[in-house]
C-alpha cells in the first residue's frame, strides 16, 4: 500500500525525545505494531514514529481511513485533541496545542466559507480503505470518530481543553510571543518551568539567550531578578518628607514642632474634660 508522508504533518506536533523513541522502538520489536496508523487517502495522519520504525525492520502494521476529514484544518484538529488526551504530553505542550486549536476556530468562526476552502487539498482517494489485517470493529470506529470542536473564546475555554490553569495560558501566550527560541527549547526540554520562563522572556533576547547558556541556576536567577524588579515597581512611593534626607538640626527642629502640637490637643482635651465636670 503506498503511504505519504507529509512534513506539515510529521512536524506538525513535537516530535519525541531520543528516549521516548528508543522505549516505542523496543515496543514495537518486542510486541509488534498494536496501534493502527490513520490515513487522510494515502496521506499518513497519526503514527509517524510507528511507520518509520515498522518501515525500518519490515514490521507489519494496520491501517484505519478516517473518512470525515473534509479539510486540512480537520486533520490538524483531530491531531491536536488526539493528543490533548494524552498523559505524557507537558503542560506547554498542551497549552501550545490548544492555543493552536483556538486560532484555528477562530479563523473559521470570522470566515465560515473558509471552513472548505481547503477541501480541494484532500487526496483523490480519499475514499475509505479496506482494513489491512483483522481489527477490532470498535476500535476502528473510535480511531476513525473525530471529536465534536467546541468553540474556545476565552482564555478559560482554552485552559480546560488544555487542562492547565488560565494563568498557564497567559504565561505560555507570553512565551510565544516574546521568547527567543533557545528559551522556548529549554521550556519544552524542562530545564526552566513555564512560569519562570515567562518572566525571563520580559528580557531583551540577547538577556534570554545569555541565561540559557548558562545553564539552569542561571535561568533561575533571571527569573528571579525579573520578579523582584516588577515587585519593586509595583511597591508605593514613599511620603515625600520620609524620601528626603533630613540634617540632624532640622529633624530637631520638626520633632520640636511636632512636641508642640501634641502638647497642644493635650491641653485642649484637658480643658474639655473639666468643663464636662462642672457641668
Amino acid at each position: 500500500m503506498n503511504i505519504t508522508v507529509k512534513e506539515e504533518l510529521r512536524v506538525y506536533i513535537d516530535p519525541l525525545t531520543p528516549d521516548e523513541h528508543d522505549a516505542l522502538e523496543r515496543s514495537i520489536l518486542s510486541e509488534g505494531c498494536r496501534d493502527a496508523l490513520v490515513l487522510w487517502g494515502d496521506v499518513l495522519v497519526d503514527g509517524h514514529n510507528r511507520y518509520g520504525i515498522c518501515t525500518k525492520h519490515g514490521i507489519p502494521f494496520q491501517t484505519v481511513q478516517n473518512t470525515r476529514f473534509k479539510s486540512m484544518d480537520d486533520v490538524h484538529l483531530w491531531m491536536i485533541d488526539q493528543h490533548l488526551g494524552r498523559r505524557s504530553v507537558s503542560d506547554f505542550q498542551r497549552g501550545v496545542l490548544a492555543l493552536r486549536k483556538k486560532e484555528i476556530l477562530a479563523a473559521r468562526q470570522a470566515t465560515p466559507a473558509a471552513a472548505g476552502a481547503d477541501a480541494s487539498a484532500a487526496p483523490s482517494d480519499a475514499a475509505p480503505a479496506p482494513w489491512e489485517g483483522e481489527l477490532d470493529p470498535a476500535i476502528a470506529a473510535a480511531v476513525a470518530a473525530m471529536p465534536p470542536v467546541e468553540p474556545l473564546s476565552t482564555r478559560e475555554a482554552i485552559a480546560k481543553a488544555a487542562r492547565i490553569s488560565s494563568t498557564t495560558v497567559s504565561q505560555i501566550e507570553k512565551i510565544q510571543k516574546a521568547a527567543a527560541p533557545e528559551l522556548v527549547e529549554a521550556v519544552k526540554a524542562g530545564v526552566i518551568s513555564i512560569n519562570a520562563a515567562a518572566a525571563v522572556a520580559s528580557l531583551p533576547v540577547e538577556e534570554q539567550v545569555a541565561a540559557v547558556a548558562g545553564g539552569k541556576k542561571e535561568l533561575q536567577q533571571a527569573a528571579k531578578q525579573v520578579r523582584e524588579s516588577k515587585s519593586r515597581a509595583k511597591a508605593p512611593a514613599a511620603p515625600v518628607d520620609e524620601a528626603v534626607d533630613e540634617s540632624p538640626e532640622q529633624e530637631l527642629v520638626r520633632l520640636q514642632l511636632l512636641v508642640a502640637e501634641l502638647q497642644q490637643e493635650n491641653a485642649t482635651l484637658k480643658a474639655r474634660l473639666a468643663a464636662l465636670g462642672e457641668g
